[in-house]
């Protein structure tokens, strides 16, 4: 079940993710509590180069960024590509002196959040990302 839907994979960088098991629980969890299925999700973590070309090709923007997300899903089946930046983890951890797994773990959910529906693009909706990222880690935590 969620053994399949979910992989990880890294591109251009030597990184594994710790607790897999684990984080597809939580994953699966989350999207099953929004009432939708898991279909295919693919992780990729990589560096700051790998994701601003991204970015660039795909996207249109000339920045940096922690992740992005390519949404493939269709009814309730939630499906689609994070690209994540250790790089961008690593730095926002230490501005926002917390762990780089919380940040991290941060940063997938997001991305999660995004093939659920949530937005971020206006003040309001950046509160509401905020508060499901907040009750989705609050989740992580019941899980372990």
């Amino acid at each position: 079940m969620a053994e399949q839907a979910v992989q990880f994979y890294s591109e251009n960088i030597p990184f594994v993710l710790k607790n897999k098991t684990l984080i597809r629980q939580w994953i699966q969890t989350v999207v099953e509590q929004k009432r939708k299925q898991l279909g295919q999700i693919s992780i990729v973590f990589c560096n700051d180069e790998y994701l601003h070309e991204m970015n660039v090709s795909y996207l249109d923007h000339d920045t940096l960024t922690d992740i992005i997300t390519f949404d493939y899903t269709e009814n309730k089946i939630i499906s689609g590509d994070l690209f994540i930046s250790r790089e961008r983890v690593i730095d926002n951890a230490k501005t926002l002196k917390i762990t780089q797994t919380e940040e991290l773990n941060r940063v997938m959910i997001h991305g999660i959040l995004h093939l659920l529906g949530y937005k971020d693009k206006t003040a309001q909706d950046q509160a509401e990302m905020t508060n499901q990222e907040n009750k989705a880690l609050l989740l992580l935590k019941q899980i372990k």
